[in-house]
């Protein structure tokens, strides 16, 4: 059998090049196609472009496969990061994303993509209140999101299924919750929640105080990164059109998370809530589409926490 092949977009970034390697276990033969090569390991890819995508020359080429077209394309390129960033660099973040959305999506349809994968968040949808149902899908409209890098993604996400109808292009969305683990931006602005909290616990001595954003009492769901690969997998497999949720079950206050960074970590911390840019209130979504698959997110907080602590202290050592 011929093998397969896929180019991922973004695989310079945490999500991305995690994604590679999966495929890569998977028998696939892989492209990497990002502004920047991954940060803390090697790329796994069999060819790694260094492509502005924002271009949309750039984003033909990253697709330029011979006669064939690439079995698969998974467009997670994009100009993001934590909740700070989200907030200082709107501009940044609705210019750069849309450009590369835009060119990406007019590539993959001119190019004969039969299969593409678009990556979305959580972010499009508007805030909750504390103890709301369960939103599906379906409530991201009437669009209200909290941010612009929310509307931004559902801008794209309908993009990619106008591409798709268009040409016949399969697209599958995956609305990701927070995603976190080893080897994801911990410093520098862009990175999110639990990197943050667990660099600042590492930082921290016994009996330390450390600051956080807010009052401690909003609502998140962090998904680990194994669990989000197979996620996307179960889902380019599966016969489901339209966004997908795809996130734990598992909800926390931000007050939770910072303690359960402080008891993986062995170490008693205060806190000092101080101003900052927090987001919504609270999250509640529905994964029932992606659990139809037959997907379930293994990997408890603590567990995922375990995990990816003793990395961030390592680095905060070394740095």
């Amino acid at each position: 059998m011929r093998q397969q092949t896929a180019v991922v977009c973004g695989a310079g970034g945490f999500i991305g090049s995690h994604l590679v390697r999966q495929l890569k276990r998977e028998g696939y033969w892989v492209r990497g196609v990002d502004g920047k090569e991954p940060e803390f390991s090697p790329t796994a890819a069999d060819e790694f472009l260094r492509l502005d995508l924002r271009e949309a020359a750039n984003c033909e080429a990253a697709l330029q496969m011979g006669v064939r077209a690439p079995d698969e394309v998974y467009q997670l390129a994009a100009d993001m990061g934590g909740m700070g960033f989200i907030h200082s660099a709107e501009c940044e973040i609705m210019h750069n994303s849309a450009l590369i959305n835009i060119h990406m999506s007019d590539a993959a349809a001119r190019a004969g993509v039969t299969s593409y994968f678009f990556s979305s968040s959580v972010c499009v949808y508007r805030d909750m209140k504390l103890g709301e149902p369960e939103m599906g899908e379906q409530g991201a409209y009437p669009a209200m999101p909290d941010n612009e890098y929310g509307w931004e993604k559902l801008y794209a996400e309908r993009l990619a299924e106008a591409y798709g109808r268009k040409v016949g292009m399969r697209v599958r969305i995956a609305r990701f919750q927070n995603c976190y683990g080893p080897e994801g931006t911990w410093t520098g602005g862009r990175e999110k929640a639990p990197a943050a909290i667990c660099r600042k616990v590492a930082e921290a001595g016994a009996g330390g105080i450390i600051e956080v954003w807010g009052d401690g009492t909003a609502v998140r769901s962090y998904t680990y990164i194994d669990d989000m690969l197979e996620g996307i997998r179960m889902l380019m497999q599966s016969d489901l059109e339209g966004p997908v949720n795809i996130g734990s079950p598992e909800y926390v206050s931000v007050k939770e998370l910072v303690q359960t960074v402080a008891e993986v970590a062995g170490k008693r911390v205060g806190i000092r809530w101080v101003e900052g840019p927090v987001g919504v209130q609270a999250r509640n979504f529905s994964n029932s589409r992606i659990t139809s698959t037959g997907w379930t997110s293994r990997t408890t907080l603590a567990e995922g926490i375990r995990r990816t602590y003793p990395w961030i202290e390592q680095q905060v050592k070394g740095r």
